[in-house]
């Protein structure tokens, strides 16, 4: 019985950590584009982008709470707001593919359904 308890419990908080550690990542991805983001090259606009959206997509496995989701919406619009305000500082010119799917993951986030 000992062991099954134990078990369960490696089990929970397995599943609470990860959980965490995908809102961790998301306000680390927020703090960076506050912090760096003025100086990125193309290439690190693509990989902010792939990050975010590796994020997002881990974020889609878990449940949250009332007050998790009211965190990880903040920090999704600082995140967009920075993508945003990169792609109006024209450090996105001439790349299409990026802005275009910067332009997806703003219009997603905003609830904007475009078809």
């Amino acid at each position: 019985m000992t062991i099954v308890v134990a078990i369960l419990g490696m089990v929970l908080l397995t599943g609470c950590s990860a959980k965490q550690h995908a809102i961790n990542q998301l306000e680390n991805l927020s703090i960076d584009l506050r912090d760096k983001s003025a100086y990125y090259s193309i290439d690190q606009w693509e990989k902010a982008i792939d990050r975010f959206s590796k994020i997002r997509k881990k974020m889609a496995k878990y449940d949250y709470t009332p007050e998790e989701r009211k965190r990880i919406g903040v920090l999704e619009g600082q995140c967009a707001r920075y993508m945003a305000q990169g792609a109006k500082d024209g450090l996105l010119n001439g790349v299409q593919r990026v802005s275009g799917e910067l332009q997806g993951i703003i219009e997603g986030i905003l609830g904007r359904d475009w078809k």
